[in-house]
């Protein structure tokens, strides 16, 4: 019996709750993002005119986001077990959002 991959699903090991309305879109945690879950906006902007990260399942809740956000934007949240996961932007990740293109 042969095992099929799922390349549509990712484990998930934790989330970020990212308040998009405090963000200054300065991409630190973008590059701080060991797993690359985070990117920013391109079209998208918070009341303040900003671009800001939106995650994408795949989050480690290693807190290098959190840990480099001059604006404490994030809340990381670490799950007791990996959780199976369709791959691309997690949208209740956003808290605040009146984002605007």
């Amino acid at each position: 019996m042969s095992s099929k991959v799922r390349t549509d699903h990712v484990l998930t090991r934790g989330t970020v709750i990212i308040d998009v309305e405090a963000c200054k879109g300065c991409d630190l945690c973008i590059d701080a993002c060991k797993p690359g879950v985070l990117t920013m906006t391109e079209l998208l902007r918070n009341d303040r005119g900003y671009r800001f990260p939106e995650l994408e399942a795949g989050c480690t809740a290693c807190r290098a986001c959190a840990q480099i956000c001059p604006d404490f934007v994030f809340q990381v949240w670490k799950f007791d077990e990996p959780v199976e996961m369709m791959r691309g932007p997690v949208p209740s990740s956003r808290s605040g959002e009146r984002a605007t293109a």
